[in-house]
């Protein structure tokens, strides 16, 4: 998300960086890049209108034109802004209520709601350890009500079966006293979607509202539809009491309009934001690290805490103590270090979180597509267990069966053991880094895949 606003702001911010001093007048062209450059991101005018008098306001006062480093106070004028405007904190879910906290998804057919809903299950069920239930109210969709039963199963959770046949407020007051028999802390209701806002789906879904009484009414909506999506959100939330946004296909949008609008139109804040179609696809709203990526500066918190979350520890503690007492990093260990970047995205996930990637030509940017970690570990797979413990053995008629094996050229195996060697170098250097230094490791891993990226 936001490639495009990145690229054209962090080109636009960094010629005002290096600056000695600022004048009105290279302030408001600068301005008037940064005004283009949201309306081609489908960010609405009023909330561009609004976002550039505030950041003209402040830049042309003496917060930066009195500065010391007045580039500097510049782009934290607009990060604050940006903040500001989708938000200035994230805002976590109101579950302080007796069980079951009832929340109710709403919105349009193909936003992604039924996905949604396993998601924000999974991630309760994780990260805030409640016993969570779902329920379908799509009774216009049968199909909707068995792949709920389906995610449900995949992300452990309970679900509550209901048919096409029931009444949507009597599937949900039924869910809500098993709920309650069965001691779930959170019941997830999943509703009817349509292909457009009419006037019977909102009447139907005001009164499904007023029989449950949810602490949390969320509007799910694709972000791939930019200011439409906020246009549809303000719809929505003038029929329904809406405490919260749910932005979807997040990974599918490289403009971001979606979430810097939304907020400003609909005084709702953003709560998630939905990626891919994997039940693990969910993410806090944090609109702090939102700004700081879309001006290029990274999100490396959220990246930490990807790391925190999803790095196997006592691999990587295993990892660490064997690099620590001096034994060799061998392609086993490399294999290791690869899954666990998959299990963070692959590179792809992992590099829109890095400070500068805005700076990355395109077609360096390109050549990541996702299929490089999968690659370098059937290439590693198609080793035997004596080569895999000693990489020395790889000679040129070993290096030619093992790409033969894994569908690949001698020239993929040779470039995988160059990052090998880079690796182990590298490796050999942390000592007794522990956790610091397994993720100095990771990140110079990613260092050394990006010079030439042989996996397309």
């Amino acid at each position: 998300m936001f490639e495009s606003l990145t690229q054209r702001l962090s080109g636009t911010i960094e010629r005002l960086r290096g600056r000695g001093r600022l004048t009105e007048s290279n302030i408001s062209e600068a301005l008037r890049e940064v005004r283009i450059a949201l309306l081609e991101a489908d960010v609405a005018l009023p909330v561009v209108q609004a976002l550039i008098q505030r950041i003209k306001v402040r830049a042309v006062g003496q917060e930066v034109l009195k500065s010391l480093t007045p580039g500097q106070a510049l782009i934290k004028v607009v990060r604050d802004e940006l903040t500001l405007v989708m938000g200035a904190s994230a805002n976590d879910l109101d579950l302080n209520v007796p069980a079951p906290a009832v929340i109710l998804m709403a919105g349009l057919q193909g936003a992604g709601k039924t996905t949604t809903v396993a998601k924000l299950a999974r991630h309760l069920k994780d990260k805030r350890k409640k016993k969570v239930m779902v329920v379908s109210a799509d009774v216009y969709r049968p199909a909707a009500i068995e792949q709920l039963r389906t995610l449900a199963q995949q992300v452990d959770v309970q679900f509550f079966p209901s048919t096409a046949e029931q009444k949507p407020e009597a599937i949900v007051r039924a869910a809500i006293d098993d709920a309650r028999k069965s001691f779930a802390d959170v019941l997830i209701v999943d509703t009817a979607g349509r292909l457009a806002i009419d006037e019977a789906m909102m009447a139907e879904i005001k009164a499904l509202h007023a029989a449950v009484d949810p602490v949390e009414t969320l509007f799910v909506v694709d972000s791939m539809t930019g200011q439409d999506a906020a246009n549809t959100a303000k719809a929505f939330g003038e029929a329904l009491p809406l405490t919260g946004v749910v932005l979807t296909k997040t990974d599918g949008d490289a403009r971001g309009g979606a979430a810097l609008s939304v907020r400003y139109i609909t005084g709702k804040p953003i709560k998630f934001i939905g990626t891919g179609e994997k039940v693990d696809g969910l993410d806090v709203f944090h609109p702090d690290r939102v700004a700081s990526r879309i001006l290029d500066m990274g999100d490396v918190l959220s990246l930490v805490e990807q790391v925190e979350s999803q790095v196997d520890k006592d691999k990587a503690q295993k990892l660490a103590e064997k690099v620590a007492k001096g034994r060799k990093f061998d392609l086993n260990d490399m294999k290791d270090q690869l899954e666990q970047m998959q299990n963070m995205g692959g590179l792809g996930g992992l590099m829109d979180k890095l400070p500068g990637i805005g700076k990355i030509p395109d077609n360096v940017k390109a050549q990541v597509t996702g299929k490089e970690v999968p690659r370098m570990v059937a290439i590693i797979n198609s080793m035997t267990t004596k080569e895999r413990r000693n990489p020395a053995l790889l000679n040129g008629s070993r290096r030619k069966r093992i790409a033969a094996g894994a569908g690949m050229s001698p020239a993929d195996v040779n470039k995988l053991m160059k990052q090998y060697q880079q690796m182990e170098k590298m490796m050999g250097k942390l000592g007794r880094g522990g956790m610091k230094g397994m993720m100095r490791g990771m990140k110079g891993m990613m260092g050394g895949m990006g010079g030439g990226m042989p996996f397309r």
